[in-house]
């Protein structure tokens, strides 16, 4: 696939180069949007808003909400303020507010200014609600009907007014702008007759959200029923919009790509990796940087306060390595395990105890295995392959017995805290690797010393 699009840019470039517009438009007419975008982005911009006026309305439209923000901006500053109407007048309303939360204020001005007056009330509703909520991404455009339609009537009322609507295939009954129902095109077209009446077919139990929902708990709503698309309401519960399945899946994408930022050790980023130049990824990578590595100050201060019992038994730092990243690893495995449950809406801050008595069943299993692996591997490996006179048994079983406590603790900790972490309000998604490793790496050297100086007697 990769090959083949690196092909076409090509092709078009040379087509371009020698000016054959009408070859480049008879290739570009054969393609989805998504995929004439890819090739627009990087395309020189010189060459861009020649190109993209080869395109049809419709898919000069379509193709424009797929660019990158950049790549828009750039062809809205070069379009005349008749190219501009053209284009946001086949735009739906939530992909015209999700590019001009992208634009600068100038480029808005320009955009609202040519947008037809129903279009800016619509635009400007939406921008009001809050940021990551359901009317935030929701849309305006969709199919109403009245309960006392026939069958008839309704797809009558479809054909006249479902053009311009983002979807057509499930229709929403309302009165006075309360949601009553709903129905399926499906249901409308297999209809004893056009007589039968909307509110004897209609599904009067419907699962709706509120305009201040989460749009997290939104994208898993579609993932839970296999939604299509999903009514919004407001305070009064008036229905004010729809959210579809496209812009559910651009929530879940969004939502993933940011707790991925989160579990790496990053603050969330809007922009994709190939928009971001170096200075970008520094600034949302030195900030955890730096907490972590002022955070390792604890594990200095542990390793200073157990100095003397270190330099009479030296052998046991060959061994804290190997403590650490087990454990590390250990508090990572549950974090990650526990932070995708909660993702899918699997478990709740109720489910705590639960958690923590699987965890730590799961934990003294891993802890005995693990600990028995050491000691032999440190027998037989180290003491006698590697032939190191000074790893006795007794240190032998205080590396293991360490091992298998620090195993404990680490996933106990790993699988509560981000619980703990979702219920206070943070994202969980931060108690992951970077967070709980530190964590753990100061716990499991407590563990490890003062195992050491109990058996040891230092």
């Amino acid at each position: 696939m990769a090959e083949h699009d690196v092909t076409v840019k090509n092709t078009l470039k040379a087509l371009a180069d020698t000016k054959k517009y009408s070859s480049i438009k008879d290739i570009l007419t054969t393609m989805e949007p998504v995929d004439i975008a890819g090739i627009f982005n990087d395309m020189d911009e010189r060459q861009l808003p020649v190109i993209f006026r080869l395109l049809p309305k419709d898919l000069a439209a379509d193709t424009f909400v797929e660019m990158e923000p950049e790549i828009q901006e750039t062809l809205i500053r070069g379009f005349s303020d008749t190219e501009l109407k053209a284009v946001i007048d086949e735009l739906y309303v939530d992909d015209a507010v999700d590019i001009v939360e992208e634009m600068p204020a100038n480029v808005v001005r320009r955009m609202l200014a040519q947008a037809d007056p129903a279009m800016r009330r619509s635009i400007n509703e939406i921008l009001q609600y809050p940021e990551d909520s359901a009317g935030s991404i929701m849309t305006t455009e969709y199919v109403s009907l009245r309960a006392t339609m026939t069958v008839g009537d309704a797809i009558a009322h479809i054909r006249a007014n479902g053009v311009d609507k983002e979807t057509i295939y499930t229709c929403y009954v309302t009165s006075n702008r309360k949601l009553v129902g709903l129905v399926s095109i499906k249901d409308l077209l297999l209809a004893r007759d056009d007589s039968t009446k909307v509110s004897d077919i209609m599904q009067e139990n419907v699962i709706s959200v509120q305009t201040v929902t989460d749009q997290e708990q939104v994208g898993q709503m579609f993932s839970k029923y296999n939604f299509i698309a999903l009514p919004v309401l407001d305070s009064e519960g008036r229905m004010v919009g729809i959210v579809t399945f496209d812009d559910a899946m651009d929530v879940m994408e969004e939502e993933t790509t940011e707790d991925i930022q989160l579990m790496s050790g990053q603050t969330a980023s809007d922009k994709t990796y190939v928009r971001s130049n170096p200075f970008d990824l520094f600034l949302h990578r030195i900030p955890w940087l730096i907490v972590l590595m002022i955070s390792s100050t604890f594990t200095g201060m542990i390793i200073n306060h157990f100095e003397l019992a270190l330099a009479a038994n030296v052998i046991l730092t060959a061994f804290i390595p190997t403590l650490m990243d087990t454990a590390g690893n250990s508090g990572s495995q549950s974090s990650v395990t526990i932070i995708r449950a909660l993702s899918l809406g699997e478990i709740e801050f109720k489910d705590l105890p639960r958690v923590i008595l699987k965890e730590l069943l799961t934990a003294l299993m891993c802890g005995v295995v693990l600990g028995t692996v050491c000691f032999a591997k440190l027998m037989i490996v180290d003491r006698n392959l590697l032939g190191n006179p000074d790893l006795t048994v007794k240190i032998a079983l205080i590396v293991s017995l360490a091992m298998c406590i620090t195993v404990l603790v680490a996933k106990i900790l790993g699988g509560s805290l981000p619980i703990l972490a979702k219920k206070i309000g943070f994202d969980p998604a931060v108690m992951a690797s970077p967070f709980i490793t530190t964590c753990v790496d100061s716990l499991s050297l407590l563990v490890y010393f003062n195992i050491a100086r109990t058996f040891l007697h230092t």
